[in-house]
């Protein structure tokens, strides 16, 4: 499905007319960067497609299969569905096509719902017309004792037949379980998985203590012997990883980066993964630009960091020798005109009037215009802990400045509770005399199989755990949980399992109605994409769908959508459109409504690849975004929450 997601885009590097070898001169692999996950799949569809037909065509091959190398997890679901969609439509056949699987965990069987073997077929391999025999997935119930021997053969068939690998990479340029300080020419084989890496792969198992504590992976060198590959990444927690692969230097610390030493290697990415690339980072060092008002203060903002001076302070000097005087030439303003009117843009984001300030004469100024006051405010959750981790202070600031504010959590975040917990509620229950069910839901947990989905029974008391905790949060910052909190359930999430169903219909009709309900004129959303398991991207996509459903009602003229994001990033300051201060005291009732969240407490089930509570990271972010406005010259704040506007 194609994205509807996508952040608004303001100027830029000029590619037309511009040698390509200029605009990608820092780029040590040849990259393609698409507009969204969609486009680059078609590519790599296509690509894919493209080479079976050229194979088939090859008299000099003929009556040997085409062998395919492919990788797991999230990065090529998109594809594998693409794939899928075409042959079913009759455009391509895998009957003759052999693949050989990157990676599996150690010891797990296929019939595990999270075992590589199971999520390739289940994803992939089950719909197409492949022969059984040409499917070659790492046997991971081969005896400890004779592993090693099976490695080797395993590794030595895939690197002796491969002509096209299609591969995934971690956030810190992992390829399959070649972790950092891998070496170059590393077989396949067995390897002991890190702590960091079981902490990250328990964000798709039940527990910590269920993740296989070892791996079967190609090494380095299997990968490297395929005749191509082609390396994916989509979305902005994979831009840091994607810079490091693609324009730094080749080094064990960075596995991927290896690849800069393959004679035909692409990299196909989205625009969010190539972010940090010198030519969307820093495109002004690359060539000529289409200055419009958020580039110009990009480049500023840049530029203050790179010479560690406030705004009010850059000199032409600095403009002269980092690249920027072409700007000013451009724009025909001296620097020091420049650096006030970025200034005064920075200084005009900042608002303790996150609705509106009721009868401000400045309103031209403001983020927020001050009428209609009060405003109907909706927050859309995609669990029933993001609103007040990622803009508690200002969920706050809009309840005490009079508006009517409603928050909506579209999940229920069931499977982020733990069984211990549900025993404790439950005992809790007991003590107090108000029921008795703790044998009961003891049997329940007891039959739980693994890689299998929880209990309904089990689920509906881990929803009724989140959506108390919920409540209690939003009583304690002063909103009526009777009448202004609404929990959605979205369908797409209740599988039961850490992998969820496609968005539907039913999930976007389920918005369309709140929405007519209320008729918001302040809509804030999550809009980060990093979360490890992918709900807050189908949470926005579903935002947006309920949107364009919408389109025609009178009320959304008015309406306006602002982003937030989740624990796991924040809005570049180039990016933000509203940043709300937030006092020491409300940072302390922050701070005290994600505390009601007493089964996110403590031990955060699924942390990402940050292992601190939700508490700290937001507190530690708001402060550092307060820190940075306060190094441009700006005004020092206890902390600040930012906000993109959408629409």
């Amino acid at each position: 499905m194609k994205s509807k997601y996508s952040l608004p885009k303001e100027g830029g590097l000029i590619t037309t007319s511009v040698p390509e070898d200029i605009i990608c001169r820092f780029e040590k692999i040849p990259t393609q960067v698409f507009p969204g996950e969609y486009e680059g799949v078609q590519y790599v569809a296509d690509k894919i497609i493209r080479a079976i037909a050229a194979h088939e065509a090859d008299a000099t091959v003929a009556g040997r299969p085409f062998v395919l190398g492919l990788t797991t997890g999230r990065t090529p679901l998109g594809l594998y569905r693409e794939l899928v969609a075409r042959h079913k439509a009759g455009r391509v056949s895998f009957r003759n096509v052999e693949v050989y699987s990157l990676d599996e965990f150690y010891p797990i069987t296929p019939e595990h719902q999270q075992s590589r073997n199971y999520r390739i077929h289940a994803e992939f391999l089950n719909h197409i017309d492949i022969l059984p025999e040409n499917i070659h997935v790492p046997d991971a119930t081969v005896p400890l004792d004779r592993i090693s021997e099976y490695c080797r053969q395993y590794g030595h068939e895939a690197k002796s037949k491969m002509d096209l690998m299609i591969i995934g990479v971690g956030e810190q340029g992992q390829i399959g379980f070649n972790e950092p300080g891998t070496f170059s020419r590393s077989k396949t084989r067995l390897v002991q998985l890190s702590l960091n890496s079981i902490k990250t792969q328990s964000n798709f198992f039940s527990s910590f203590n269920e993740v296989p504590k070892m791996a079967i992976t190609m090494g380095i060198d299997t990968v490297m012997k395929a005749k191509q590959i082609i390396l994916m990444a989509w979305g902005e927690d994979k831009a840091d990883a994607i810079r490091r692969i693609v324009e730094g230097e080749v080094t064990e610390q960075t596995p991927a980066s290896f690849f800069q030493e393959h004679p035909d290697i692409e990299v196909v990415t989205d625009e969010t993964a190539a972010a940090c690339l010198t030519r969307y980072e820093a495109p002004w060092v690359v060539g000529p630009c289409q200055w419009s008002r958020k580039l110009i203060r990009k480049a500023v903002i840049w530029l203050c960091t790179r010479v560690e001076k406030p705004i009010l302070k850059l000199t032409y000097q600095d403009y002269l020798q980092n690249s920027l005087a072409p700007m000013l030439d451009s724009l025909g303003k001296r620097y020091s005109q420049v650096n006030i009117e970025v200034f005064n843009d920075m200084q005009h984001t900042i608002s303790g009037w996150p609705g509106g300030k009721p009868g401000a004469t400045d309103d031209a100024t403001r983020p927020v215009s001050s009428n209609p006051f009060p405003k109907r405010v909706l927050i859309f959750s995609p669990h029933p802990d993001d609103d007040v981790i990622s803009m508690g202070g200002t969920f706050c600031r809009l309840i005490q400045q009079g508006h009517d504010v409603h928050v909506a959590y579209e999940t229920s975040g069931n499977v982020a509770v733990y069984d211990d917990v549900v025993i404790q509620n439950l005992d809790t229950a007991r003590e107090m005399g108000l029921g008795d069910r703790v044998d009961e839901i003891r049997a329940i947990i007891a039959s739980k199989q693994p890689g299998q989905p929880e209990p309904r029974a089990l689920l509906n008391i881990k929803g009724a755990i989140r959506r108390a905790e919920a409540r209690a949060a939003d009583r304690s910052i002063g909103l009526d949980d009777r009448t202004n909190v609404h929990f959605l359930n979205l369908p797409f999430y209740e599988s039961g399992t850490i992998k969820k169903g496609e968005l539907g219909s039913a999930d976007i009709d389920i918005i369309v109605s709140l929405l007519r309900q209320i008729k918001p004129h302040q809509i804030y959303a999550a809009g980060d994409l990093s979360d490890p398991h992918g709900t807050h991207r189908v949470c926005i996509e579903a935002v947006l769908g309920a949107l364009e459903v919408v389109k025609d009602d009178p009320w959304l003229a008015d309406c306006h959508l602002w982003l937030y994001r989740g624990a796991w990033q924040e809005w570049p300051l180039d990016q933000v459109d509203m940043a709300v201060p937030i006092s020491p005291e409300e940072l302390i009732m922050k701070r005290q409504a994600i505390f009601r969240h007493l089964s996110q407490k403590d031990i955060v089930p699924f942390p990402g690849e940050d292992q601190r509570e939700f508490w700290q990271r937001a507190e530690e972010r708001t402060q550092h975004t307060a820190a940075l406005y306060n190094q441009l010259g700006l005004p020092e704040y206890q902390a600040i929450e930012v906000f993109l506007r959408m629409r």
